[in-house]
């Protein structure tokens, strides 16, 4: 499960990245952080507190993608803008790019912040090893589940036909890339029970938490 478990983490604000590819369970895991109040930095309402009304990254999606893609509030039509983004590989490549310094400046100012009040900080990022955030990390735990599983369960979760589950799969780097990555392994191929019980165990080992 880990590369790391043979030796404890003694260090005070320790910083573990968690990623996965959409379906492999990441957000699972993120949850048995919250249980144990570890703090979690969650890249993806990072991404929507950085769009909201006023903000210079509303601004500045409004200024290459257009004010269709707004609601009357002025708030971002998430659904228009998905459809669009998830059709064109460019466009969704442009949306990243404009948004990555508003997040990637959120996230670097939050982990400091929480560093230093707390032993484990874990920072939840969908595309960390895309957006290469692992050099803000300590270490990097990947949820993994194979690739058979991952589509079954994201067309099933979504209900998408096979096409337009692989294709947003597609979008992100292969799980089992991933995988090879990995700092620590949280193996999701089976149960949601045992993946829960296998970062609660990692938590312990590391005397993260005590019961």
């Amino acid at each position: 499960m880990s590369k790391m478990s043979a030796t404890k983490i003694a260090e005070v604000g320790f910083v573990l990245g968690l990623t996965g590819s959409i379906a492999t369970g990441k957000s699972t895991a993120a949850e048995v952080f919250k249980k144990h109040g570890i703090p979690v930095i969650d890249g993806d309402v990072v991404a929507r507190e950085v769009v909201e009304p006023g903000t210079d990254g509303l601004m500045a999606i409004v200024e290459v993608f257009g004010k269709e893609i707004l609601n009357e509030d002025g708030t971002l039509n998430r659904k228009k803008l998905g459809t669009v983004v998830f059709a064109d590989d460019e466009s969704r490549q442009t949306l990243n790019r404009v948004l990555n310094p508003f997040i990637r400046g959120r996230i670097k100012q939050q982990i400091a912040e929480k560093k230093q009040q707390n032993p484990l900080v874990v920072v939840d990022v969908p595309l960390l090893f895309e957006g290469h955030y692992e050099r803000y990390m300590d270490a990097v735990a990947v949820v993994y589940t194979t690739e058979a599983i991952q589509l079954e369960r994201l067309m099933k979760r979504n209900q998408l036909t096979e096409a337009e589950a692989l294709k947003r799969i597609k979008t992100q780097w292969s799980i089992e890339v991933k995988k090879e990555r990995a700092d620590i392994l949280f193996d999701n191929t089976r149960t949601k029970e045992e993946l829960v019980q296998q970062v609660e165990s990692w938590l312990k080992e590391q005397s993260f938490i005590t019961d």
